[in-house]
């Protein structure tokens, strides 16, 4: 397991969408570069947009990074 910032994993797009890096799962729900979303929008039960600037618990299952819980503040 490792810790990772949120701007590590995902990309703050000028339109203010965001979209992950790499491929990513959260909540058995998986995406990769090209996903966009916004606010509102919940992977696994997590509306993302929420956590803007938090840390993630990673690890990585077969290339694909898994989260698997959010520090606090």
């Amino acid at each position: 397991m490792a810790r990772m910032e949120f701007d590590a994993i995902f990309i703050r797009n000028q339109d203010g969408t965001l979209e992950p890096r790499q491929v990513v799962r959260i909540g058995g729900v998986t995406m990769g570069p090209g996903v966009k979303f916004g606010g509102g929008v919940s992977f696994g039960g997590i509306d993302l947009t929420k956590f803007l600037g938090r840390a993630f618990e990673v690890q990585t299952d077969n290339g694909v990074l898994v989260i698997t819980g959010i520090y606090g503040k």
